[in-house]
């Protein structure tokens, strides 16, 4: 079973964050490589939706 992880808008956005993103990246290519799935509510997609095009 691939292991399900809760994120919010923070941890997306600290992909772009030069402090986070020593963490965040290898995070995110786990998601795609298919190691973790991501789980975020319907305020998050909310967030997202006014957040700069580069982070959507």
């Amino acid at each position: 079973m691939i292991p399900r992880i809760y994120i919010d808008t923070s941890v997306i956005g600290g992909y772009f964050d030069p402090e986070f993103e020593e963490f965040t990246k290898p995070f995110f290519q786990r998601v795609l490589d298919d190691e973790l799935r991501l789980i975020y509510s319907s305020i998050t997609e909310e967030e997202l939706s006014n957040a700069p095009e580069h982070v959507k």
